[in-house]
């Protein structure tokens, strides 16, 4: 194995659940140059990514938009000359790049388009046997096959806990920065609180965050506020339910202020991540962060759940899950899975991290 490709351009959750693969490959072939194909906007998160020769961004949405800009992304992937493409994804899009990127051997699900033409080796996803990590993972299994030399090692590597546990490295620009906005907080445990998501149904309400953040602040907790750009109305909703709390000078907004490595970093810094299911909230538990994680249309069976010190907080419905990613309204109308969780549930879970020594 001379050069190997991955291909994952899905969300940025999806990307961080992609490591443990990537680690596996590095501690295998540990001379081989190793290339992770990403959406759009993720390549600095893995820029300083040990295992990676190279991050490519896909920006199938902006500068590499249409046909012209995809021919050109698989013509300078053709020019690797890859020994072998892992296809991540489902896309018909993502089948065609594995086909004309001209690897010798490729490996993709058997679920994804076209599979049969794309890939020489085809695997079941499992979706509803395992967890995202391992579903990922199972690409390698063909390998054990064809690879016989390696299989020991490859062995070695899918049961050793500390490879299959993402790593992710970050800029040391980015660690610096967090520590620089950070700095005026007072003495006290930092509470991370998340609450946008790309599909609406996953936000838990205005009123919940600013329940707990609240709570966290009267406590002698500091708490930042993350989001995206255009999740800053959400952001704006939690400060006004907060009242005067918000105005602490415990209190950090930084929605739609930090870059995607700036992010992780002060991420990594924070003692307890409280989220709804989002791509951030992968970004903490990867770093040995304690996440609180509240799950309202998805369910930990989907197999996207937080591990570590992570507990997901959700409530029975028969309606539930509605779907893999959520919708934009409640298609039964109600969104109980978000209104009737009790924001007094989540603080005590919270506090629980904030302060694990009270809880003993």
């Amino acid at each position: 194995m001379r050069r190997i490709a991955v291909w994952n351009t899905a969300f940025l959750g999806d990307a961080v659940l992609t490591l443990p693969l990537l680690r596996v490959l590095r501690t295998v072939w540990p001379q081989a140059e190793i290339d992770f194909y990403v959406r759009g906007g993720l390549a600095p998160l893995f820029s300083a990514q040990p295992e990676l020769a190279q991050v490519i961004a896909y920006d199938k949405r902006g500068t590499q938009k249409g046909l012209t800009g995809f021919l050109r992304m698989v013509r300078a992937a053709r020019s690797r000359h890859y020994d072998l493409w892992l296809n991540a994804h489902l896309s018909l899009r993502s089948s065609v790049a594995a086909m004309l990127a001209g690897a010798r051997m490729r490996i993709g699900y058997r679920e994804a388009a076209l599979s049969g033409l794309a890939f020489r080796y085809a695997v079941p996803r499992r979706f509803s046997e395992l967890q995202e990590v391992e579903r990922l993972l199972a690409l390698l299994e063909p390998l054990r096959a064809t690879q016989r030399e390696d299989r020991a090692a490859l062995d070695d590597a899918l049961h050793d806990p500390a490879v299959l546990w993402p790593e992710l490295t970050l800029p040391l620009p980015a660690h610096a920065e967090a520590d620089r906005l950070l700095a005026s907080f007072p003495p006290g445990p930092i509470l991370g609180l998340n609450p946008g998501s790309v599909w609406p149904t996953k936000r838990w309400t205005a009123e919940g965050f600013a329940h707990v953040a609240t709570r966290a602040v009267k406590d002698g907790a500091n708490v930042v506020l993350f989001a995206a750009p255009d999740e800053i109305p959400e952001v704006r909703a939690v400060r006004k339910y907060m009242g005067e709390a918000a105005l602490s000078s415990r209190v950090l907004d930084l929605s739609g202020k930090t870059s995607l490595p700036v992010l992780a970093a002060l991420i990594s810094r924070v003692q307890c991540y409280l989220t709804n299911d989002s791509g951030p909230m992968h970004l903490a538990w990867a770093q040995h962060v304690p996440v609180t994680a509240i799950f309202g249309p998805t369910v930990r069976a989907l197999g996207f759940f937080p591990r570590g010190q992570s507990t997901v907080v959700e409530i029975d419905l028969p309606c539930r899950p509605c779907g893999l990613h959520g919708h934009k309204s409640c298609p039964q109308k109600h969104f109980r899975c978000m209104k009737d969780i009790d924001p007094e549930r989540v603080w005590n879970d919270v506090r629980s991290k904030l302060y694990p020594w009270k809880a003993l």
